[in-house]
């Protein structure tokens, strides 16, 4: 099943995933939970805790709703989760492209889009940088 992954603070990105409940919760880090708050054929899984367990806010997903954690967009078939079709692939990739950066202002919480991290080991603030050349790595 191919899903858009959306993690905080990091670009969205395509991933294949085998559709089994274990493979959606390593990807959101526990249990899941589905909403639908868009028309398009299309689920946002998340983690059904991921508020209540601190978990970093990630996107605005509608006026008045946030995710915590990571979470993922896929299609929706007559009774099951599949895979998204490359055009809602694209629309959700573009919706979601910008990672938000959160304050609480007046007893309400605001999301300010901010550019997100690449996805994969260029996106990694932890990694250790490469020497230049001439360099050693000490």
């Amino acid at each position: 099943m191919n899903v858009l992954i959306v993690e905080p603070g990091v670009e969205p990105y395509e991933a294949e995933i085998d559709g089994s409940l274990a493979s959606m919760q390593a990807i959101v880090g526990g249990r899941i939970e589905a909403a639908y708050p868009y028309d398009d054929p299309v689920a946002i899984v998340c983690n059904d805790e991921g508020m209540m367990n601190g978990m970093e806010l990630n996107r605005k997903i509608s006026s008045h709703s946030v995710i915590a954690g990571p979470f993922f967009v896929c299609g929706l078939g007559k009774e099951d989760f599949v895979s998204l079709p490359p055009d809602l692939m694209e629309k959700y990739k573009a919706k979601f492209h910008d990672a938000h950066q959160f304050a609480i202002i007046n007893d309400k919480v605001m999301a300010f889009p901010v550019p997100p991290r690449p996805h994969g080991p260029e996106g990694d603030l932890g990694q250790k940088p490469k020497p230049t050349k001439g360099h050693d790595d000490r």
